[in-house]
């Protein structure tokens, strides 16, 4: 059987991780959490000072999910993806949510001054969006609404039906 992956993207608070675990449950996949990944093994460069967070190592977070990319059937949630090798994803999904939403999600987890801005501002400008169709191939590419309980359960089973799509396709 061919091994798939998915990429779960999105400015942070949009949804992901909920999504991402709810879709690993259903699916019967390996949920992985980039930041988390990335917090557990000190896979870091530098201290950003201004953004009061670590500068991911690139490098050695490919390293890490390397073996496990290759066994297939994983979700990858990060809020960004020029770094990944594309041969990983066979479909992408950068999830959107309404400015307002996004707001007093992230105000809730304690975001404040330039980082609420800035992830905002990163919304508003689809830089996910266009980061994702200028890393993959276009068509598999594909945003979905974050607003509303309604939308996650429409998305999972959107997602899982494309899965089991693929699984008949590839195998």
């Amino acid at each position: 059987t061919s091994s798939y992956g998915i990429l779960s993207l999105g400015t942070p608070g949009v949804g992901k991780t909920t999504l991402g675990k709810e879709l690993a449950s259903r699916a019967g996949m390996t949920y992985i959490n980039v930041g988390d990944m990335a917090k557990e093994g000190e896979l870091y460069e530098v201290f950003d000072e201004e953004y009061d967070c670590p500068i991911l190592d690139e490098d050695r977070v490919i390293d890490e999910l390397e073996d496990k990319m290759s066994e297939g059937g994983v979700i990858v949630d990060y809020h960004g993806c020029d770094f990944f090798p594309e041969r990983w994803f066979h479909i992408v999904f950068v999830l959107r949510t309404e400015n307002s939403f996004l707001y007093d999600r992230l105000e809730s987890r304690g975001y404040k001054g330039k980082k609420l801005q800035d992830n905002i501002q990163c919304e508003i400008f689809q830089t996910l969006y266009e980061e994702a169709v200028l890393s993959y191939k276009e068509e598999i590419v594909h945003q979905l609404p974050s607003n509303t309980p309604e939308d996650l359960e429409r998305n999972l089973d959107q997602i899982v039906q494309w899965i089991e799509q693929w699984m008949k396709d590839n195998n």
